[in-house]
């Protein structure tokens, strides 16, 4: 007892009080003075280990201490230590340092170890929503209105306008429900004017990009007129916006200044926006004086391009020359606000800074900087070129004030690009000496100047057709500047005018592989083939030409004959269909395809293809031609008259057509008309047989005096003929015997062959500096008038042969060699009392039939 401790009671309890203090329980030299561990030996409790330990500095009267679950309980003691074998069922034994914590002797035998209570399985489910509460109904709600006005954004966004609008309204039906169900559940005062707001804008916006403006109109109304809704003035722009598409500039005007005066000076920004677009209102209403007052007020407080672009427009609308000059000078000093290029010049020495400078050349930034500036240079070089011819007496020291103003700005590289304005001004005037010597003082300049200044040269000494100036400007061009695609253009249609074919389209190549977007090159590409005689690849070149310049009236023709050239008419006759639909007042075009149908057999649409093309120009013979032989198949003679009369008057000297008016008359029946108009022809040629043949014909078949003197002249003429004839057979006979006997004397030599020289190729002037190569519409063939094979479009006399009268021909011969009379078999002679109808008049009717067949 005397190694026991007591704790006062008046202090505080300490479960480990003791723990370090020497207690002789422990001690195995005194065990056989134990009693309790003597009678644990001797029984069987002993072959268990005991259930607690001795607990040291225990009071006698025992006191709580703590489990392993938590519990107190009063320790009984004996002898001052703690009672082994008396321990409650149930009870663990006390946390000490012996043993770990968490060993209990009241666990079930087998159990395992498992101080966290892993073996009780996994915790419950958590507890479900309920949906049906009203609160979760509404923000299931407040999320599908928020998801569809995301889904009309993106649906715009995609370009699909149609779907945009469809989920802006539906967003809109979502959204009145549920203000509907808000109401009815008393929280009314809780809805989302966030919401609202967001899906009328969104469902306006779309309105309006569905150019349904009058929707729009209502909706943004909706939002003005809520004053709930906090900066909805703000809306007003957008709605002077669709004002303005609708063209009511008087609304436009009032709500941008409603919207301007609703903005505060804060937001400056946004004031200059609506100002500017005031301005442009007023330029719309002419109203110049009201838009200067605008642009001169945002010059002021915050300069910008393009207010200054719009400003002196203004100033050159009402003349004020002064005040452009000034205008002019505002402009090219206003801040871009850009770094300078040299900053994305790489350093020698520092590789981490090459890389930082390569990783940004080409950033999105920089790019908004090179944009922002091309724009800039663009209303610079307008304006100049604008005003020049205004600012001063003559344009050419209009432009010399504009060369100098931007020699001393930011923009100093402008000024070689306005004296080549100044050049190509005086090229549109005609003054092509003046173009010359402006262009010719760019040849010591920087290789970039140089070369554009070189290839508007050779561009005029081509137009000239002085080809060996043009191919050295050509020249100098490509050497200043080899990857200048209009200077390569240039040399190949010098090589093209040499014939160089194979030359030329290399030269073309070059220029596509430097610019694809050349068309020029790519256009005399096809044609260079197509004199190749390299069909496919030319149609290839046209098809690509084609997609690029969908509208190009040029490029249709060329396909349409390339078709032709390829004997697919179907084809041809599709792209000249296509050709139509963009020049549809083109007689030549009309005509071509009156000349296709007419190879397919179609008559019908012949016709109308040519008489369409008569319409629009009334002056072409094969078209008066094919219409006056295209009535006279179909016994119409009445209607073919005025065809070959109208050609009579485009051709006065040549007889033909004359003597088809006599024939159409004769055809139809009035003989007398037809007599005075052999008459007339007569007098106007004198010694044509034809026309004498066909007199003597009708007088004798009308009992006629004068029938003996017109035999009398026929004879004359046919032995003058007959003469004139043999005259020429002997000059032809004597000039064959002399060229036999000089190639007998000169051994056998061969005389060359002369071909046709080759039609000269149209040249297609553009305005950018290389000339396009166009080659004539029919490319070596005939115009429109021609048929697939490139034969002229002939009427054909057939005439039936046995006719034992003079004037009767009797093989088949071309209209334009000599004149048949088209008489079908129909016509009857007219019966006169002095003379009697026989046999051989009957034989005589028959024999004289001449009908006009189109072949």
């Amino acid at each position: 007892m005397e190694n026991v401790h007591l704790v006062p009671e008046e202090e505080e309890h300490d479960l480990y009080t003791g723990y370090n203090d020497y207690n002789p329980t422990f001690d195995s030299e005194d065990l056989h003075n134990d009693v309790g561990f003597q009678q644990a030996v001797r029984t069987s409790h002993g072959r268990r280990p005991p259930m607690t330990a001795k607990y040291p500095g225990t009071a006698i009267g025992g006191r709580p201490i703590g489990t392993a679950y938590g519990s107190r309980m009063h320790v009984g003691t004996a002898m001052g230590r703690p009672m082994t074998g008396a321990v409650q069922d149930g009870a663990a034994r006390p946390m000490t340092a012996v043993r770990a914590a968490g060993y209990s002797s009241s666990i079930a035998r087998g159990s395992v170890f498992d101080p966290l209570g892993q073996s009780k399985g996994p915790a419950p489910p958590l507890e479900t929503k309920n949906e049906d509460t009203p609160e979760e109904k509404i923000k299931i709600l407040e999320k599908k209105v928020n998801d569809l006005i995301e889904e009309s954004c993106l649906a715009h966004a995609r370009g699909d306008l149609q779907l945009s609008l469809e989920k802006a309204k539906e967003a809109g039906r979502k959204e009145r429900a549920l203000v509907r169900q808000r109401e009815q559940t008393g929280t009314a005062d809780h809805i989302n004017l966030d919401l609202t707001y967001s899906v009328l804008f969104n469902l306006a916006n779309q309105y309006a990009n569905n150019d349904m403006y009058t929707e729009a109109l209502n909706t943004y109304q909706v939002i003005v007129k809520n004053k709930m809704f906090n900066n909805a003035g703000r809306l007003k722009v957008n709605m002077a916006n669709i004002y303005f598409k609708q063209k009511n500039y008087t609304k436009a005007i009032k709500f941008y200044r409603m919207a301007l005066d609703q903005i505060s000076n804060a937001h400056n920004a946004m004031r200059i926006k609506i100002m500017q677009n005031i301005g442009v209102v007023f330029i719309h209403m002419g109203q110049y004086s009201d838009a200067i007052t605008s642009f001169e007020y945002i010059m002021s407080e915050s300069p910008n391009i393009k207010t200054g672009f719009n400003l002196i427009l203004c100033y050159y609308a009402i003349g004020d020359r002064e005040r452009m000059k000034k205008a002019f000078q505002k402009l090219i000093c206003v801040p871009l606000g850009i770094d300078d290029d040299d900053k994305y010049i790489p350093p020698n020495d520092d590789p981490h800074g090459n890389m930082v400078i390569e990783a940004i050349k080409n950033d999105k930034l920089h790019q908004m900087e090179r944009e922002r500036k091309a724009l800039a240079e663009k209303y610079i070089m307008t304006s100049a070129k604008l005003i020049a011819p205004a600012i001063e007496s003559s344009f050419a020291a209009g432009f010399d004030w504009c060369v100098d103003m931007v020699k001393g700005s930011q923009y100093v590289e402008l000024a070689n690009d306005l004296e080549i304005s100044k050049a190509i001004t005086y090229l549109r005037q005609r003054d092509f000496r003046q173009a010359v010597e402006t262009l010719k003082m760019f040849e010591k300049k920087d290789s970039r100047v140089k070369s554009a200044a070189a290839t508007n040269l050779s561009f005029l000494y081509f137009l000239e057709k002085d080809f060996d100036q043009a191919d050295r400007y050509a020249e100098l061009a490509m050497s200043a500047d080899r990857y200048n695609p209009a200077a390569l253009v240039n040399k190949g249609n010098t090589e093209f005018v040499k014939e160089d074919y194979e030359k030329a389209a290399e030269f073309y190549k070059e220029a596509l592989r430097n610019d694809s977007s050349c068309t020029e090159a790519l256009y005399n590409l096809g044609l260079t083939y197509k004199r190749l005689g390299r069909l496919e690849e030319a149609l290839d070149c046209f098809l690509k030409l084609h997609a690029i310049l969908r509208n190009s009236a040029q490029v249709m023709y060329q396909l349409a004959n390339l078709y032709e050239m390829l004997e697919d008419p179907h084809q041809a006759i599709e792209w000249l269909m296509q050709l139509t639909s963009v020049t549809p007042t083109d007689a030549q075009v009309l005509a071509k395809l009156g000349d296709l149908y007419d190879n397919e057999g179609d008559k019908s649409q012949a016709f109308q293809y040519y008489y369409e093309s008569y319409r629009y120009f009334p002056s072409n013979i094969c078209v008066i031609e094919w219409l006056g032989a295209y009535y006279i198949d179909t016994q119409f003679c009445e209607k073919a008259i005025q065809y070959f009369e109208r050609a009579t008057l485009i051709q006065p000297t040549q007889v033909k057509w004359q003597l088809m008016v006599a024939s159409c008359y004769r055809r139809s029946g009035n003989y007398q008309k037809a007599l005075e108009t052999y008459k007339d022809i007569h007098r106007k040629f004198p010694e044509n047989v034809e026309c004498l043949r066909f007199l003597v014909r009708l007088c004798t078949d009308m009992g006629l005096k004068e029938v003996q003197d017109y035999a009398t002249k026929l004879k004359k003429v046919e032995k003058m003929k007959e003469i004139r004839e043999q005259r020429v057979r002997s000059g032809r006979d004597s000039s064959a015997r002399g060229r036999r006997e000089g190639s007998a004397g000169s051994g056998s030599s061969a005389s060359p062959i002369n071909t046709p020289p080759l039609r000269a190729s149209v040249f297609r002037s553009e305005a950018k500096y290389s000339p396009v190569l166009e080659q004539g519409r029919d490319s070596g063939q005939s115009n429109h008038g021609t048929s697939a094979k490139g034969e002229r479009l002939s009427v054909k006399l057939k005439t039936l042969p046995g006719s034992n009268e003079p004037y009767e021909a009797s093989t088949q011969q071309e209209i334009d060699a000599s004149y048949v009379d088209p008489l079908g078999p129909q016509m009857q002679r007219p019966k006169t009392a002095a003379r009697k109808h026989t046999e051989e008049d009957e034989f005589a009717d028959e024999e004289l039939g001449d009908d006009l067949l189109p072949e």
